[in-house]
């Protein structure tokens, strides 16, 4: 019997389970809380609900994760620079950049050179210039990156000179674009750079974490990552590309939905601790993103599967909007009853705070605590420094902060609580999971007084039949909102142009029509209804709570299957490895010979071939040289099977004849 452990770790939980990879049977799961401040606490807890002699006798470890995911939507990360070459300041800003690709100025450096497409012609910056006028820029980070217009077609000769002089000159780490991504599009792969300059640091401490747990428990196999795209990496590979786990959890929650049902059409929703993450598969092969993943804001040229992560999940804050009416909110914050579980004293304070009985515009019940301790506290303003040393002694409720002189009107948490420094409590889901019964893991009485706090702001009486009906009201929001997510996803899939920016304001207006009406026995004038066709996949610990609504109202049949609870874990012991590698072949006249002829824009160097077919034949084998190569890079080991084919982009012209815009070479590898 060969074993197989899957670790998965979270925003919120972290999970493990052991496997026999012949019979794809699991042996063992264990679940626990992931611990923030030291990931190898909670993987450690994890593994050991598994019998040890499973964990010593594993062959093949499997990781993934949404730590990097989280990051992006939640915009934390190290302070990182990019450094663009070929584009000056002023294009920057008529591209709309830092709206569209997150490249926001002060962290984007233009330097113009004259290099030509087609490769043949090379420029490259006074470089004791660049470093003199821009050192200090450069040294104030944690971390550089490179990217250089038409880099695919010449090489990218400034990115490969800048990395060297980078780490020589600043002593900072320097990763360029075309170690990571090939593409024409300059913002994306620039784009693609930075976000992962900044993910170094979280899967740099995931991995670290993660081989520290192993190790102590004799598992000596070796560990590897779940990509974007469902294949795997080895963790060596990991530690460059961080950017390649970006989905990564949600990418195995894909590969579990393949071994948990024969439809060859299907809806996965995975809902977790901090986020639910939707995706399709469609004639049995998952639904990828062509134009490179979008994430938090981030428009990148990762080529994954296609996953829609949405702000709910068991976490999210559930706050009053000012109309009085509860409401989910995107910020992620601790269950009121996980942190009376920690903090016993958050519970004499939270009745001090219900039985004053004074309402605010301010979730007063919420309480402030130190996540982590900031490296240099000089960063932040005063009002900010004061709330760090506040709460350096424990949880702090908000409306206790005018004993230590902070002005809760003046006051921005923003910064700290993006950057991991402060967290809250609140009340969230899981709270309401746990007035329901549905869920009882933490201290409930604390998600009581929470809830009842609400309900005193909301105007309402405060009674124990008024608490079961917010929980009730609670639950319709998730419920509503996973409606809701599910048909933002598939209107995109669907009409990806009209919804590439999601429903507007009279589409939204529909679907919340259409979940209002759901029950009516008669349509009126006009009945709004979505249905749909696909079998909608539950995978998460609270998916059973919210899925089967939702799935109702969608006319859709729905699976919660066995060990919903850890598909992701399962998921990425499904994983396998592979690579996709593309070659460019730029089609140009020449007017001395009458004719055209091809540059093959080979990764080792572009050359130019007289005639298409020999053209198209050398970028294949390049193409396929490339991807192997790559598989090898990303940790496969014995046979590997390669495949490749020609992608031709056409166009018409106003007479209506087709001209070819580009040829790619595409070739993917697989490890037999």
């Amino acid at each position: 019997m060969r074993i197989g452990i899957g670790i998965d770790t979270g925003g919120t939980c972290t999970d493990a389970v052991a496997m026999d990879l012949d019979s794809r049977k699991v042996l063992a799961k264990g679940k626990t809380e992931t611990t923030r401040e030291d990931l190898s606490i909670g993987i450690a807890k994890a593994l050991d609900m598994l019998p040890l002699e499973l964990v010593q006798q594993a062959e093949q470890v499997a990781l993934s994760t949404t730590l990097a995911t989280n990051a992006c939507i939640e915009g934390k990360g190290c302070r990182a620079k990019l450094v663009i070459f070929g584009i000056h300041d002023e294009y920057l800003r008529r591209m709309h950049a830092p709206e569209n690709y997150n490249l926001k100025p002060e962290y984007v450096l233009c330097v113009d050179t004259n290099s030509s497409a087609d490769g043949l012609m090379i420029d490259e910056p006074d470089w004791d210039e660049l470093f003199k006028e821009h050192g200090k820029w450069l040294t104030d980070s944690d971390a550089l990156c490179a990217v250089e217009l038409w880099s695919d077609d010449i090489g990218a000769p400034c990115e490969k000179k800048f990395k060297v002089l980078a780490e020589e000159k600043t002593g900072r780490r320097c990763i360029t674009a075309n170690e990571l991504t090939e593409g024409i599009n300059i913002f994306a792969r620039g784009a693609t750079a930075l976000l992962n300059a900044r993910l170094l640091p979280v899967v740099s401490e995931f991995l670290a974490a993660a081989e520290k747990a192993f190790r102590e428990r004799g598992c000596k196999a070796d560990i590897r990552i779940v990509r974007s795209d469902g294949c795997i990496m080895s963790d060596e590979y990991s530690l460059i590309r961080p950017v390649d786990t970006v989905l990564s959890g949600p990418a195995a929650s894909v590969l579990a939905g393949k071994a948990m049902t024969d439809s060859e059409n299907y809806i996965i929703v995975d809902m977790g601790g901090t986020s639910t993450d939707i995706s399709v598969v469609s004639s049995g092969k998952p639904v990828r993103d062509k134009n490179g993943i979008r994430i938090g804001g981030w428009q990148t040229s990762v080529r994954g599967i296609k996953v829609a992560p949405f702000n709910l999940g068991g976490d999210s804050a559930i706050r009053l909007k000012r109309n009085g009416k509860p409401a989910l909110f995107p910020r992620r914050v601790r269950p009121m009853c996980a942190a009376a579980s920690d903090w016993p004293e958050i519970l004499p304070e939270l009745e001090r705070i219900v039985n004053k009985k004074h309402t605010n515009i301010f979730p007063l019940h919420e309480f402030f605590y130190l996540a982590q301790d900031p490296e240099d506290i000089s960063l932040f303003n005063e009002e900010e420094r004061k709330l760090i040393e506040y709460v350096r002694s424990g949880p702090k409720s908000m409306e206790s902060l005018d004993t230590a002189r902070i002005d809760i009107y003046a006051l921005n948490t923003e910064r700290l609580e993006s950057e991991g420094i402060i967290m809250r409590c609140g009340l969230t889901p899981t709270d309401f999971m746990h007035i329901k019964g549905d869920f009882l893991r933490y201290d409930t009485r604390a998600s009581v007084l929470a809830a009842r706090f609400m309900l005193i702001n909301m105007g309402k009486e405060d009674t124990e039949e008024n608490v079961r009906k917010l929980a009730d009201e609670a639950y319709e929001l998730v419920q509503f909102r996973m409606y809701q997510d599910i048909i933002d996803l598939s209107l995109q899939q669907m009409y990806p142009q009209e919804f590439k920016d999601g429903p507007d304001g009279q589409m939204s207006l529909i679907i919340s029509e259409a979940w209002k009406n759901r029950n009516a026995a008669s349509a009126g004038i006009l009945g709004e209804k979505f249905f749909s066709g696909y079998t909608l996949i539950g995978i998460g610990a609270p998916t059973h709570l919210f899925l089967p609504e939702a799935a109702k109202a969608l006319g859709a049949d729905y699976l919660l299957a066995e060990n919903a609870e850890v598909a992701n874990a399962i998921g990425a012991l499904y994983a396998r490895v592979g690579s996709t590698a593309r070659v460019n072949i730029t089609e140009r006249y020449s007017p001395e010979v009458g004719g055209f002829f091809y540059i093959v824009h080979d990764p080792e160097g572009s050359y130019r071939i007289e005639e298409k077919g020999e053209a198209l034949r050398r970028a294949r084998k390049a193409a396929e040289k490339a991807a192997e190569k790559e598989a090898r890079a990303r940790g496969a080991t014995g046979n590997i099977v390669t495949d490749s084919h020609i992608e031709q982009m056409d166009t018409f012209d106003k007479w209506g004849v087709r001209a070819v815009l580009a040829r790619v070479a595409v070739a993917e590898a697989h490890a037999l």
